[in-house]
């Protein structure tokens, strides 16, 4: 696979999944798990910062998303069998993972899952369990989230019709559209960071994962509200949690209960970050913290 490109490979089951290398060709690489929804479509600041590191960025659209073929009533752990294909095509011994809202449990999935190859993880605003103890999944959620994961809870059926008018504002828009369209999920602090090229980038990424439709959205969605298939308490690989306290996507009480429950955890919690300001204006440090796990 070229390190300067994306490819469509093939995994052991027989989908095919759209996958992104970018960097030098002798880095280790970091596999990025994309939000929901998402797809391979880094954004440049990242990019520039694993790059900048000495590292390979490595993402893929998930199942059902953009180019990727959709693998109905997949759990967040079923994710971790598609890196190892994706290490394994790369020749890739080891690895760094980081993931970023929905993307935060595919990374700790991961880690639970490949820990021969996995050393360290990165979660940036990573939603917690649906049903955890002590948590209210919901509570500090902005509205429209909170449509969205009780359309989850009750099935496939009502997510489905919920998410396709969603998405109708997403698949052809702007930063400026994307800035109107989640104002109910942006605290102040977020939308000055999607006036320059991050706003560009999230808006195309949204437009390819929805290019197909909902499902991968969907099943992300029905995965992140059911049993994730793994246990916390498996993982074993250093763990970096960052969480912002003015988040209305995945509020502070998300990362709070995550710091208390992934094992050897070293969580920053972070006053005045939002969900977008605090990856946007944080990642060189999230990194910085995460390459000493090699």
């Amino acid at each position: 696979m070229s390190t300067e490109a994306g490819e469509m490979m093939s995994t052991r089951d027989g989908r095919r999944l759209d996958v992104v290398v970018t960097g030098p060709a002798g880095g280790v690489p970091l596999v990025f798990h994309h939000g929901t929804p998402g797809a391979a479509r880094p954004f440049g600041f990242l990019e520039r910062a694993v790059h900048e590191r000495g590292l390979r960025l490595v993402t893929f659209s998930r199942a059902g998303y953009g180019g990727s073929t959709r693998a109905p009533g997949r759990a967040v752990v079923d994710v971790a069998a598609d890196v190892r294909d994706v290490l394994d095509r790369l020749g890739a011994p080891r690895c760094l993972v980081a993931g970023w809202s929905g993307g935060g449990p595919h990374a700790l999935a991961t880690a639970a899952r490949l820990p021969e190859r996995v050393t360290g993880a990165l979660v940036v605003a990573g939603a917690a369990p649906y049903r955890a103890d002590g948590l209210d999944f919901l509570a500090g959620m902005g509205a429209d989230n909170v449509t969205e994961f009780s359309a989850a809870a009750r099935g496939e059926r009502e997510l489905r019709s919920y998410l396709e008018k969603e998405a109708e504002g997403l698949r052809d828009t702007d930063a400026a559209g994307l800035i109107a369209g989640l104002s109910a999920l942006l605290p102040p602090v977020d939308p000055a960071v999607l006036t320059g090229g991050f706003g560009v980038d999230l808006a195309a990424g949204l437009a390819e994962a929805l290019r197909p439709g909902v499902d991968g959205w969907l099943d992300d969605d029905l995965a992140l509200t059911g049993d994730w298939g793994f246990d916390l308490a498996e993982i074993a690989v250093p763990v970096h949690l960052w969480q912002g306290r003015e988040d209305l996507m995945v509020p502070y009480a998300h990362g709070e209960w995550l710091a208390a429950h992934v094992p050897g955890v070293t969580a920053h919690l972070e006053p005045g970050e939002g969900h977008l300001s605090l990856l946007a204006g944080a990642f060189g440090r999230m990194l910085d913290a995460l390459v000493t796990a090699r």
